[in-house]
């Protein structure tokens, strides 16, 4: 059902080659496909947007105007979503936001020893997309975590685009989501199509300064491509979780954070590493009996077989190793001492501390955000913030003393450029002449 892997016999690097995920290879047909429909959306704009939903989603708009989910259709979707639903959207986002508060970038300044000053200015962009899975099932959570840190951040137009139903319908709590969350416009089109209006902008969707959010491969081929012309937050692929644990961790626990990622998606990933021998085969048999009654059992099964692994090591150091080389999604420190450890982990999306911080904490109410780099990335990449919707400009006020201080460094740097009018620039300025 699930792999396991010895570290003290096999060495790390086989390990890790074990796992290792290379970049999935598409078909060629499916990036023809997205090329076709990014086209045509940037071509011939609502008309395509029409068609494409109508082909996609079977959903026959008949009009632009359709397209849009208006105010009222949210107040009335926030009502027909059930009470405990609405206490939780709530929760959640009252969290989420002040999280993401005490996180936002600030301007700043510092004063050199001339006079002179220098800083960072920090602006929210004007326009956001964001792209929310739909159509068969409901994510009420990620327009949490989307649109939640552009409102803190101050973005003025945050724009939800989801897939609809066959009637046009989207469902109710993602809609109350959307409205607890402080979205300004949305819209009933998804695909590959939605993401090419929201980049390029059609008479009805005018175009956003940046597009974030998970979507299907469609989706995600289509943000790379507009990447350019707009900005994007990340290409995210199959979710994933890696547990390091010692013999004070309960193999039931592990085992329910294991099958938490495995029902994701086939592809998903989930990995136990362990210094203590007997928890690995405990929690193999504690995930047969968790699968049996899981209504996703085909799902999370496949993907424990593809994907998951059972992994031995010498001690915890090794284990933080193997960690960081893989650099998950998420990691789970289920130890006697989880804090002993965090200064160690370099490469993580998330960490999660202590046996009473399951994984599932941080994807609906903890207050980080969910939307995290996957499959190795968060070795260069981090979690969505406010930091992704806001832009820096650099602020420089120099004096006369400071830009005489530095007039002869600026010059021979100039000059050993070739650029003689970059140097004049500066020279213009010296009040002893040199520059007339």
């Amino acid at each position: 059902m699930i792999r396991t892997f010895d570290v003290r016999s096999l060495g790390i690097d086989a390990v890790v080659t074990a796992l290792e995920r290379p970049p999935a290879r598409v078909a060629a047909d499916i990036h023809a496909a997205v090329e076709t429909i990014v086209a045509a959306v940037r071509e011939r704009g609502d008309d395509a947007l029409l068609e494409l939903t109508a082909r996609f989603d079977r959903f026959d708009a008949g009009a632009a105007s359709a397209l849009a989910i208006t105010a009222d259709e949210m107040q009335a979707a926030e009502a027909q979503t059930p009470a405990d639903v609405r206490e939780a959207i709530r929760y959640a986002a009252d969290r989420i936001a002040r999280y993401h508060a005490e996180a936002m970038p600030r301007s700043w300044r510092i004063t050199d020893e001339h006079g002179s000053v220098l800083g960072t200015e920090v602006r929210p962009l004007d326009r956001v997309g964001l792209y929310v899975p739909g159509g068969r099932a409901a994510y009420p959570s990620t327009v949490l975590m989307t649109a939640i840190p552009a409102r803190v951040a101050g973005v003025r137009e945050i724009v939800l685009v989801t897939p609809p139903d066959a009637e046009g319908r989207v469902r109710p709590a993602v809609l109350a989501a959307a409205r607890a969350a402080g979205v300004t416009e949305a819209w009933r089109v998804g695909g590959a199509q939605a993401v090419a209006a929201l980049a390029y902008g059609t008479k009805s969707i005018r175009r956003v300064d940046k597009i974030v959010g998970p979507g299907n491969i469609y989706v995600a081929l289509a943000k790379r491509r507009v990447f350019g012309d707009v900005g994007i937050d990340m290409v995210a692929g199959p979710s994933e979780v890696l547990v390091v644990a010692d013999a004070s961790a309960r193999a039931d626990w592990i085992a329910a954070d294991l099958l938490a990622q495995a029902e994701h998606d086939p592809m998903a990933r989930a990995v136990l590493v362990t210094d203590a021998r007997p928890l690995i085969d405990a929690t193999r048999a504690a995930l047969e009996w968790r699968l049996a009654d899981l209504p996703r059992r085909a799902i999370a099964a496949a993907a424990l077989e593809a994907n998951g692994a059972l992994i031995h090591v010498s001690d915890l150091a090794e284990a933080i190793e193997l960690a960081n080389r893989l650099a998950p999604e998420h990691l789970e420190l289920y130890v006697r001492e989880p804090r002993a450890l965090l200064p160690r982990i370099r490469h993580a999306g998330a960490v999660f501390l202590g046996g009473h911080t399951p994984e599932v904490v941080g994807d609906y109410v903890a207050g980080p955000n969910h939307v995290l780099p996957t499959g190795g990335t968060a070795r260069f990449s981090s979690p969505l913030g406010t930091e992704d919707f806001v832009k820096r400009s650099s602020v420089i006020e120099y004096t006369a003393s400071g830009l005489a201080a530095a007039l002869p460094h600026l010059r021979a740097l100039a000059r050993v450029e070739g650029l003689d009018a970059h140097a004049r620039a500066a020279e213009a300025r010296d009040p002893r002449g040199e520059g007339t």
